[in-house]
């Protein structure tokens, strides 16, 4: 770890921060969806850049109409991934709200907020997503419920897969590898009692970090017969668990 370098990225990332929420508070209203998706998706580009890490891409994102991407979680820094490829609306635990910038970004970027204790948590959040979907936006879920090291998957929970069949959106399984000086490490993941100043302080203090995303074969296309929610969240999981 290097202070001196901790401290560098830690005050460009937290004047990006900023200057996305200015930004956001000034113009979001005045803009056009596919305004805000643009700028959401270049922000996230420029906020890894700024923190040291390095992304790169193997196989075919669903590019254009409503989709769930489903992904293994790994760290905070997840979001601002998949949002590089595409802007996506994220499905997250609630507590993420209240966390400090992350937690400010999560919610002016159009994160589903999910409150894992309420009886009607799914259903409101369901609502959500299908909106997002009949507007043509992609959705991302992580059906683990929480991080893990990234070299393996947890089980998944498929009540979420059932929104994406209700509004025939394609569904389409996405694998993070992270790696460290090249290797496959869970150094940058976000698990266990580590608080996140601390694995900011791994990630933006450290060198090597960097993520490989894997956009799998689309498990089913919106169009033909769905199967059930249950079979879904087993296809996606086997995808990325093969993957990782």
């Amino acid at each position: 770890m290097n202070g001196v370098r901790f401290l560098a990225r830690a005050l460009a990332a937290l004047t990006w921060v900023l200057a996305g929420l200015l930004f956001m508070a000034l113009t979001f209203a005045l803009c056009g969806l596919q305004a805000r998706l643009w700028s959401k998706k270049y922000w996230s580009v420029v906020l890894l850049w700024l923190c040291g890490v390095r992304v790169t891409q193997r196989g075919a994102p669903v590019e254009r109409g409503a989709v769930l991407w489903v992904v293994n979680h790994v760290s905070w820094l997840d979001i601002f991934v998949l949002n590089r490829v595409r802007a996506t609306a994220f499905v997250a635990k609630s507590e993420i709200r209240h966390w400090p910038l992350i937690g400010w970004l999560a919610r002016g970027a159009d994160t589903i907020f999910i409150e894992r204790a309420s009886r009607h948590a799914v259903h409101k959040v369901g609502e959500a997503m299908q909106q997002r979907f009949a507007s043509g936006q992609a959705v991302g879920l992580f059906p683990e419920g929480t991080t893990s090291p990234g070299l393996s998957v947890l089980p998944f929970y498929a009540n979420l897969f059932e929104p994406a069949r209700k509004a025939g959106a394609v569904i389409q399984p996405v694998a993070l590898r992270f790696y460290h000086h090249g290797a496959r490490s869970d150094f940058a993941a976000f698990v266990g009692d580590q608080t996140l100043l601390h694995n900011m302080w791994c990630v933006l203090g450290g060198t090597g970090t960097s993520v490989e995303m894997v956009f799998l074969p689309v498990i089913w296309d919106g169009q033909s017969e769905p199967p059930v929610r249950a079979e879904l969240s087993r296809l996606a999981h086997s995808a990325i668990n093969l993957t990782l």
